[in-house]
């Protein structure tokens, strides 16, 4: 937990940026019966039957201090998914950075070893070489700041039915453009001091 708080703790460096990296799923559901169009003085009329269609794996990618997130919406969330991503990362957003520090839970395909199932060798050690792994606590994903950027996410989005893939990918581009546009950045508060005190049970005791 000291690790992560520590991290977050640094000066901004735009050759050494913090991402923090986390993933959500979206179960997609197709109406069967079409709603009824709003209408002066009364909403939209959707039944409660629905048609389930399958799940959608989103990744966040989030830069908290600078306020831009990336979203990708994937069929599925596998170890080679997870490569793909990386590569995407070190490569086409953050080309010119020396060292990506990457903040992320224990998730078992969140490992160096996921990029060796995607790629040779040679490609994997290098995207490797460009990136920092910090992992956060077994039971303190929430220290993750792409938690907040997932939960903004399905308020602001997800809070709907979603028929389809493509549908999913829309709506998410839409949202992600218009929130980076915006430049809301995170403002993380909880510091290394605050959890000494308000975490102080997790602490061991030292009698002297």
């Amino acid at each position: 937990m000291e690790e992560i708080l520590t991290v977050y703790e640094r000066p901004y460096d735009f050759k050494n940026p913090l991402i923090c990296l986390d993933e959500a799923t979206k179960q997609l559901v197709k109406e069967i019966k079409v709603p009824i169009p709003p209408q002066r003085s009364q909403p939209e009329r959707v039944d409660y039957e629905y048609e389930r269609n399958g799940t959608a794996n989103l990744f966040m990618l989030c830069e908290p201090i600078v306020g831009a997130r990336y979203v990708e919406v994937t069929q599925r969330r596998t170890a080679v998914d997870y490569a793909h991503l990386l590569k995407r990362l070190v490569d086409v957003f953050y080309p010119d950075a020396c060292k990506i520090t990457l903040v992320q839970d224990n998730l078992n395909i969140h490992s160096p070893s996921s990029l060796y199932k995607a790629f040779a060798p040679e490609e994997a050690r290098r995207i490797l070489s460009r990136l920092e792994f910090f992992y956060t606590p077994k039971h303190g994903s929430w220290l993750n700041m792409a938690e907040i950027e997932l939960s903004i996410l399905s308020r602001q989005c997800l809070d709907q039915r979603i028929p389809d893939f493509q549908t999913l990918q829309k709506h998410v581009s839409a949202w992600n453009e218009h929130r980076n546009q915006k430049g809301t950045w995170i403002d993380w508060r909880f510091t290394m001091q605050d959890a000494r005190v308000k975490l102080h049970r997790l602490y061991p005791s030292i009698y002297i």
